[in-house]
């Protein structure tokens, strides 16, 4: 029988593989393996030792780390004693760690290192319910005499010296609508919330994101978005430990690109803003090109994107035409994708957030199958995908077998299946809103096409109406406007307004490449941000999106943030999104002095 609880399922596996490689991490230069039974046996022991400390069935215990095998393990750890996994991410300020921890009511707390620990100790006092804080990197940390801390090692040495009828008997009881994890929502527009998924929701989302593109034991990935978001969750985690492939931690964040040539990924996935910033480094390197090997590029890009362009309106392909992609591909494409190291990669999703359609495109026609993926944490991560070869221009692809979509009188999207959350954890009123007669509220506004595609037009909070009664989908134009390799993010303004304005985040790295080029001096990015020849660079830029759209959807005026956003600050989510309402407030003087002059 397919199990249907995670630690069910993790057992199942290492019977199986246990000797195999289920798990990589890279150290002092070095990729070691982890095997499943070694996998197990660890998050056995530390099930075992959370038993015995008094963690009950259905209680939370919280993560806070960067990704590595000890998160993976601490947080099969807590699932198989029973409990509820919380993951916190790391970047949070010690008062949002505070929130999550009292939110959740979590009885245990595991932080990586001295710089998560020193988060608990501003709000120890603050967090009564906590028995203990294990510590799973101790480097730097000599003193273990407060009784209130302990290291994952001594946890781990406890739990092995315990028999594991506890644990066994903890995994028995379990059943599918148990809680298995709380997922805290980033919080775009008010406090972050727990959303409740349960071991049926993960362990049948687990099989059916592998309905449309198949996984096996031969897959590997690289883990390196953050564990405490379903996105990487689900390929780390919960889809690993039922198809048994092998993931790849990065060393550290800032890493990725070296790791991700090192390891060679054959499943690929990622934030739209990775894939944008691996779009933007590939016309800057060739733009430093010699003249032939230009000349080479834009002849095999110029084949790639015809062949894609029949290949994503479901078009039939002439031979000759797959013959001369075929030679792109060797000449040029092969060793493109080699030194990103895409070489291997059969798959790869885009999710998150909304990608840039021309984005897509590149890399479908670089002969990268990227594809856009849909869904929120409600829904256990995934609600629709395209297959591979099936991927349509402009739409997210199909629903995943067993998923019902339905598009409501508002065009809101609509989502039933037995992926759909059991609700905010403590929060009535919000599950009421989001949860309907089983169905999903998802708060985007999309279309079925004929083909039963699925096309995203909008956030519903976000649409803008004009002060001349006109609906704008905001994404769709901002979306154009993050293609061009100088602009790295930005938020459509006009809501209630006369025309539509921009506020434009700039990419650091290209524009001051392309300064240096034209030697427009500069000293802070203040400077840059200001600088004329920029502002003319990013004009022109919006001119040529402005030149795709009807009139009324035109963006007539912009201004360039005069600082970068960053998490810590509040200013964007950890998966890289703005926060419109953030910036709204934030910049409602630039704002204003736009449409001063109308």
């Amino acid at each position: 029988m397919t199990a249907s609880t995670t630690p069910a399922v993790l057992r199942q596996t290492v019977s199986g593989r246990g000797p195999m490689t289920a798990l990589r991490y890279k150290k002092l230069g070095l990729w070691h393996d982890i095997t499943w039974e070694q996998y197990y046996g660890t998050a056995e022991n530390i099930s075992a030792a959370l038993i015995d400390m008094g963690l009950e069935k259905g209680a939370c215990a919280a993560i806070i780390g960067d990704n590595s095998p000890e998160w993976a393990m601490i947080d099969m750890g807590i699932q198989c004693a029973g409990g509820v996994s919380v993951g916190i991410y790391t970047t949070n300020a010690w008062q949002e760690v505070q929130y999550v921890v009292s939110n959740s009511d979590s009885v245990f707390l595991f932080v990586e290192n001295e710089e998560q620990l020193d988060k608990w100790l501003n709000f120890r006092d603050a967090a009564p319910a906590l028995k203990k804080v294990i510590v799973w990197d101790t480097k730097g940390l000599r003193d273990f005499s407060d009784p209130m801390l302990i290291s994952l090692e001594k946890l781990i040495e406890h739990g092995r010296t315990l028999p594991k009828k506890t644990v066994d008997s903890r995994m028995e009881q379990l059943r599918p609508e148990d809680l298995c994890v709380l997922i805290y929502t980033s919080g775009t527009t008010g406090p972050p919330k727990g959303a409740m998924l349960t071991h049926g929701n993960v362990t049948w989302m687990a099989d059916a994101i592998v309905e449309q593109n198949y996984m096996n034991k031969q897959d590997e990935v690289l883990s390196f978005l953050p564990l405490c978001h379903i996105f990487e969750r689900l390929f780390s985690v919960f889809a690993h430990i039922r198809h048994a492939y092998v993931v790849n931690f990065v060393e550290q964040p800032d890493t990725l690109t070296d790791n991700m040539i090192e390891v060679s990924p054959t499943v690929g996935y990622a934030v739209p803003r990775i894939w944008e910033k691996y779009y933007s480094a590939i016309q800057i390197r060739m733009s430093d090109a010699t003249w032939a090997k230009r000349l080479a590029y834009q002849l095999a890009i110029n084949t790639g994107r015809k062949r894609a362009s029949l290949r994503m309106n479901f078009q039939k392909m002439p031979v000759w035409l797959e013959l001369l992609f075929q030679l792109a591909h060797f000449a040029v494409f092969r060793k493109l994708r080699e030194r990103l190291g895409f070489d291997r990669i059969r798959v790869a999703y885009s999710g998150a957030a909304p990608i840039s359609p021309q984005v897509l495109f590149f890399y479908q026609s670089i002969g990268i199958n990227l594809i856009e993926g849909y869904g929120q944490t409600e829904g256990t991560g995934v609600t629709c995908t395209s297959q591979e070869g099936r991927t349509k221009f402009g739409t997210v692809g199909t629903p995943v077998p067993g998923t019902d979509v339905k598009i409501a009188e508002d065009g809101e999207i609509l989502v039933k299946s037995p992926g759909v959350f059991a609700g905010y954890y403590k929060n009535e009123t919000a599950t009421a809103e989001t949860l309907q007669d089983g169905w999903l509220y998802s708060g985007d506004v999309g279309e079925m096409d004929e083909d039963g595609y699925l096309k995203i037009t909008d956030r519903k909070k976000d649409i803008i109406i004009t002060a001349g009664g006109k609906n704008i989908s905001p994404q769709y134009i901002e979306n154009l406007l993050k293609a061009s390799i100088y602009i790295n993010d930005a938020v459509l303004i006009g809501d209630r307004r006369k025309f539509l304005a921009a506020l434009i985040m700039i990419d650091e790295d290209n524009v001051v490449k392309y300064a240096q080029e034209h030697k427009i001096q500069f000293s802070t990015y203040g400077d840059l941000t200001a600088s004329p020849e920029i502002n003319k660079l990013i004009q022109s830029e919006i001119d040529q999106v402005n030149s795709t759209l009807a009139r009324v959807e035109n963006v007539r005026k912009f201004r360039i943030l005069p600082k970068k956003l960053y998490e810590e600050d509040g200013e964007v989510t950890p998966t890289m999104k703005v926060k419109r309402k953030y910036v709204n407030e934030a910049f409602a003087d630039i704002i204003e002095a736009m449409y001063g002059g109308s």
